[in-house]
């Protein structure tokens, strides 16, 4: 009974913390005084990478950039990342841990990032939408799983 709890699954929070961020305006000050509305893209990405035996790293990254016509108004890029312990966990519960649990717990951080650096450059906040990232995992699953046996329908 003693080797028991050695073997109790174990999910821990070591450190969340902004991996990168930049903040670009290639075409201040003239753009500013546009007048027509900007387009806004966001992308965002999650990526799984193991630091150590047990120990992993989860980055949630994302990328806003605005444009009025082919110009770029402003464009940010920010990866925020996780370090978690996790142990003794099935194998089968590994991925949608580290899929779906990890960056829940990150992405409100860079949420907050993003926001704060645009309004520091002098635009209105661009908040980012809340993320089903049960749904993204999922979909993610699927889309391997396809490339892995193509289906062909007609």
């Amino acid at each position: 009974m003693a080797d028991t709890p050695a073997q109790a699954p174990v999910f821990q929070i070591q450190r969340v913390y902004l991996k990168d961020l930049s903040l670009e305006q290639p075409n201040s000050p003239a753009i500013l005084l546009e007048q027509e509305q900007p387009t806004v893209d966001i992308q965002l990405g999650v990526d799984a990478q193991p630091v150590t035996d047990g120990i992993f790293e989860i980055t949630v990254s994302a990328t806003v950039q605005t444009k009025v016509q082919d110009k770029t108004v402003f464009l940010v890029e920010a990866k925020q990342a996780g370090i978690f312990e996790i142990r003794n966990l099935p194998e089968d519960q590994m991925g949608p841990i580290l899929g779906i649990a990890c960056p829940q717990i990150v992405y409100p951080y860079l949420r907050g990032n993003v926001a704060d650096v645009i309004q520091r450059g002098g635009f209105p906040p661009v908040h980012l939408a809340e993320i089903n990232f049960q749904a993204m995992y999922e979909q993610q699953q699927a889309q391997a799983a396809g490339q892995a046996s193509p289906i062909v329908t007609q």
